[in-house]
């Protein structure tokens, strides 16, 4: 017998949280990533791991929140929690390559294809790992079309939030390509949940027993939710990360030279403009001038 599948017990509530939470993370995400094209090479692996880390916490955190309107009315839903763990750690590592290939070989070409590639999958992989770790007296039975269309979304957002992440300066650019991020990501969400059906094993009529999704999996998010606001207190401290600005060209690593020669330098025109302003010219010592 088909389960009465319900994702909208919460109404409007869960799938407005979840952009949120999509949003939160990518914006962090992208200004992690910003910063780490502006700082000298020993420094960018931490940025780009706060990147990863944050983008795929909110990648999680919006699926679970989405998940705690997700009902079937004739069984109880359970989660295990070492497999839904187990796909917060894919989404942030799966993440991570792709954030790793646009920080190291910048957002063109073939790095940004098999990087937004892989990072889509990931998002993917998370989602229905997320899924799995599901427990209920049935069987979860999806649509291949469906799902195929969900995993070409997470692909295709992947891979616009890495381009976004190694060309967009500006905060307001940022701000835009993370709303645009999340409605993607719960675009893939729901994507992948049209294509789920259930199959109970047993029917004893409308089942009240256990909790709530959203009691099981509230203790769940506790975590990377902290992260997240850790996250962001680091972004709000960091005067870069907060303001980037367009003016400033990434760093590139070349062996050999000093890290403070590797400290961001800035483009043609504002070279010229400092050569041209007063205070310049005026700090010139006499054998300058």
């Amino acid at each position: 017998m088909h389960g009465t599948v319900d994702g909208f017990s919460y109404g409007l509530v869960t799938p407005l949280v979840a952009f949120l939470m999509a949003c939160l993370g990518g914006a962090l995400g992208l200004r992690c990533t910003t910063r780490a094209l502006l700082v000298a090479h020993s420094w960018r692996p931490g940025w780009l791991a706060l990147a990863s880390a944050a983008i795929g916490s909110g990648i999680w955190t919006c699926h679970f929140v989405a998940m705690m309107g997700f009902t079937v009315r004739e069984a109880p839903i359970h989660y295990n929690k070492p497999m839904t763990y187990a796909s917060l750690a894919v989404a942030i590592l799966m993440v991570g390559v792709g954030v790793f290939m646009v920080g190291y070989r910048g957002a063109t070409g073939s790095a940004l294809f098999t990087g937004g590639t892989i990072t889509g999958l990931g998002v993917a992989s998370m989602h229905y790992m997320g899924m799995a770790g599901m427990r209920l007296d049935g069987t979860f039975v999806y649509n291949t079309f469906t799902v195929t269309a969900s995993v070409v979304i997470a692909v295709v957002a992947a891979t616009a939030a890495l381009w976004a992440a190694g060309r967009v300066r500006g905060v307001l650019w940022s701000v835009g390509a993370s709303l645009v991020m999340g409605l993607a990501v719960c675009g893939m969400h729901y994507m992948g949940m049209a294509a789920l059906s259930v199959h109970l094993h047993t029917v004893d009529g409308a089942s009240t027993a256990g909790d709530s999704p959203a009691a099981l999996l509230a203790p769940m998010l506790v975590g990377p939710l902290a992260f997240l606001l850790l996250a962001g207190v680091v972004v709000l401290f960091d005067p870069l990360v907060v303001t980037g600005s367009p003016d400033w060209t990434p760093v590139e690593h070349k062996p050999g030279i000093p890290a403070r020669e590797l400290l961001p330098q800035p483009d043609r025109h504002t070279a010229a403009r400092i050569r041209r302003s007063p205070v310049h010219r005026g700090s010139r010592t006499p054998q300058n001038r």
